[in-house]
């Protein structure tokens, strides 16, 4: 079977572009002939590649590629017959708009793979379109979750399979590593709204008077980094809170950190609650939609209420006193992470596309 992954610019480091690339290494591991192309740039993948797997960019200079709608419709589906493509996973559920019209009347089965919550649209109407579309036409639709996976059954009309599939972790369960009592919490993410860590830092008010001798370190760089710093000078946390940019070794943090936090408004799954999660940390998270719940379950982790920032302090001053408890959710965590090895989740897209071919 050959298989095209279509993404925005595997050039990127993001989120979706590592899951992207996982995925295509894993399902080349397992035998497929893959194909990983992006729509704009992603001639040169941030993330690794397997020898052998094809790498494609329709356009080799950044823009708007809805500008050129028909252009890029015009690309995909010569791809495709170049190709000679089995099966098109697209990984964004905007590029259907594109992939739908390109794929008519080619023998080729269509999946759809979401990466947000299917109740925030981030704005654009583009976006409602291409997921009633997705559901309607395309031959499976992967979501992250079993709770967007409903949202998605219950709030379209549609025809395609709906299924639901994490993504992969890129860190294997870690071994016991004995920490100098470092005293630290851990938060990674883009320093925007979505984030919450303006929730965060308020919260960090109420730790920081309680618990002066523990630290907040924040992973991430973004447009609120301005807010966030000047949040910190006002309110006298500078001597207890970090926040130290973007970073090429993520791992280091999570080994010198004791307990992890996500303040974010919403998530489509959660990546670094499951890459917290191989480190054996113990995690307070708001229980917003649509990933925590069900990374977090049976870890004995906290999920506070969202948005509730009186919680969430009281809910990590009750951790950072509590040695027993964080190591007895540290061994649970690790358990946990087993689940989203990358193995499990290769196997689970192996039996997706069998099933469909």
């Amino acid at each position: 079977m050959k298989i095209l992954i279509l993404g925005g610019n595997f050039n990127n480091a993001g989120g979706t572009e590592r899951v992207g690339s996982m995925l295509a290494n894993g399902l080349s591991k397992e035998g497929y002939d893959i194909v990983l192309a992006s729509i704009l740039c992603g001639d040169k993948p941030f993330f690794p590649i397997n020898k052998g797997i094809k790498i494609i960019s329709l356009f080799n200079t950044p823009g708007r590629a809805l500008y050129r709608t028909p252009h890029t419709i015009h690309k995909i589906r010569a791809l495709l017959k170049e190709e000679r493509i089995d099966t098109l996973i697209v990984v964004e559920t905007m590029s259907v708009l594109f992939t739908l019209p390109a794929t008519i009347g080619l023998p080729v089965t269509h999946i759809c793979w979401e990466h947000f919550n299917f109740n925030n649209d981030l704005g654009k109407a583009g976006r409602r379109l291409a997921r009633q579309l997705a559901a309607r036409y395309c031959d499976a639709v992967v979501t992250l979750t079993e709770r967007d996976k409903q949202y998605w059954l219950k709030g379209t009309q549609h025809k395609s399979q709906i299924t639901a599939i994490a993504n992969p972790c890129p860190y294997p369960p870690q071994d016991y590593i004995e920490k100098e009592n470092t005293k630290t919490v851990l938060a990674i993410g883009r320093l925007t709204q979505i984030k919450g860590f303006d929730l965060l830092l308020e919260a960090w008010i109420h730790v920081n008077q309680s618990m002066p001798d523990w630290k907040l370190v924040i992973v991430g760089e973004g447009d609120d980094r301005a807010n966030l710093t000047e949040f910190v000078i006002e309110n006298k946390l500078a001597d207890s809170v970090e926040l130290v940019g973007n970073t090429t070794d993520v791992s280091k943090y999570y080994r010198e950190a004791e307990i992890f936090c996500l303040s974010s408004r919403y998530e489509g799954f959660g990546m670094v609650l499951i890459e917290a999660l191989a480190f054996g940390l113990p995690i307070v998270s708001f229980d917003c939609e649509v990933g925590p719940a069900e990374i977090l379950e049976d870890t004995g982790s906290i999920l506070v209420p969202q948005n509730d920032i009186s919680e969430f302090a009281l809910s990590l001053i009750d951790l950072m006193q509590d040695d027993e408890r964080r190591k007895m959710i540290s061994i649970k965590s690790k358990e946990k992470a087993k689940i989203y090895q990358p193995e499990n989740i290769i196997d689970q897209w192996v039996s997706l596309l069998e099933s469909l071919s």
